[in-house]
């Protein structure tokens, strides 16, 4: 798991973004997300949060494999620059979509809990990508994470290399990171994650509204999700 604290990064991240020349909107928003939040993290989260509640509507989409019928419902609150997410994205997901999301058997929710401004910026392209284009974005980034979020100099040439791939122009790709609505929609996740469900470390699972606590493996999640779809 990877802590949220957003402090010890900001040096880090200065350097990291100082190149991403966006609008000053934006920019405020980002800066935002790195000062840190004014609510107290815990160390650990409640065990189990009211499925009504975590399944509320709000301003921002759910982006969701699976059949809405399915009896176990999955959600992720994710970091774009988290390597554990990317693990989990590269290694086990895939498992996760062919044994249990592809057969019905479970709706697959994925939640942006961006660490850093640079998440936020990776996290609206994919919001922008759109449609069914969204989690193909999503696992692209996961897949190039060490190009783009781990490397020196300026992020923003590795992420309109990826953009492109998804249909971007340079305009589209620009008028994504200037859209201060879907940045507030964003940051507004994360803080009710973090207020509502105590989520404090990346990747978090909820699964029926009970925290995955173990570490996210096949193995793991086999022995949360077997009882649950066998229960006629």
């Amino acid at each position: 798991m990877k802590d949220t604290s957003l402090a010890p990064r900001a040096t880090l991240l200065s350097r990291r973004m100082a190149g991403l020349t966006i609008a000053a909107a934006t920019a405020a928003g980002f800066l935002a997300l790195t000062a840190g939040d004014s609510i107290a993290q815990k160390a650990t989260g409640p065990a189990e949060v009211p499925v009504e509640e975590l399944m509320k509507p709000t301003d921002l989409e759910d982006v969701a494999l699976g059949s809405k019928d399915a009896k176990v419902t999955i959600v992720e609150y994710a970091s774009m620059t988290c390597g554990h997410c990317q693990k989990f994205a590269t290694n086990v997901f895939p498992q996760i979509k062919s044994k249990y999301i592809d057969t019905g058997k479970v709706r697959f929710i994925n939640r942006e809990f961006p660490l850093d401004n640079l998440a936020a910026a990776a996290s609206m392209l994919a919001r922008c990508a759109g449609g069914d284009k969204i989690f193909p974005m999503v696992e692209t980034l996961f897949e190039k994470q060490a190009d783009w979020a781990f490397t020196n100099g300026n992020p923003v040439p590795k992420l309109f290399d990826i953009a492109k791939q998804a249909g971007f122009t340079q305009e589209s790709f620009d008028k994504c990171l200037t859209d201060q609505k879907l940045l507030d929609s964003i940051t507004n996740q994360r803080k009710r994650a973090s207020e509502t469900f105590g989520v404090n470390a990346t990747p978090t699972f909820f699964i029926n509204g009970k925290r995955l606590t173990e570490t996210p493996t096949i193995e793991a999640f086999d022995k949360v999700l077997e009882p649950l779809l066998a229960v006629k």
